[in-house]
């Protein structure tokens, strides 16, 4: 059984709140300068590293995809075909969480692009494309022909 199952928090959509997930798992979270990443899981800390300078959103969307991999218990990745499945599973995931299906089709119904359904829905873009794909061909309006061109 998911770890996620058994936490009171872990709510999808709108009321998901990855910061109290993390925190009734005992996960520290960092925030620091970054140079070439918005966020890091450290299995061996039990910490989410996370950039200053991030928008509300991009937190959220950001520390979500950081408690993937912390329930997935991921180590560093020495394998690059390991390294993007891992990114893909932890991008898919969240955004399965920050999205939730009944949140989605509520928006689907008035917004007129990505870019306004994304900042309704409390996502970016990126982790909106990355829901929609998961979906595959469900009739989503904004969702692009042949998908989202980013990997991880």
């Amino acid at each position: 059984m998911s770890k996620t199952l058994l936490l009171p928090s872990a709510h999808a959509g709108l009321n998901y709140d990855p910061v109290a997930v993390l925190e009734e798992l005992g996960i520290t979270i960092v925030r620091t300068w970054l140079r070439d990443t918005w966020g890091a899981w450290s299995r061996e800390h039990r910490s989410v590293v996370i950039a200053t300078g991030l928008s509300t959103v991009q937190e959220r969307c950001v520390l979500a995809h950081e408690l993937e991999h912390a329930l997935a218990e991921d180590e560093g990745c020495g394998n690059q075909l390991t390294a993007l499945r891992q990114e893909r599973r932890a991008d898919r995931e969240a955004a399965r969480k920050l999205i939730a299906i009944s949140d989605l089709a509520e928006v689907a119904q008035w917004a007129t692009d990505l870019f306004t359904a994304a900042a309704e829905l409390r996502v970016t873009e990126r982790l909106l494309e990355v829901r929609l794909n998961d979906l595959r061909g469900e009739g989503w309006p904004w969702r692009r022909p042949g998908g989202s061109r980013i990997a991880g």
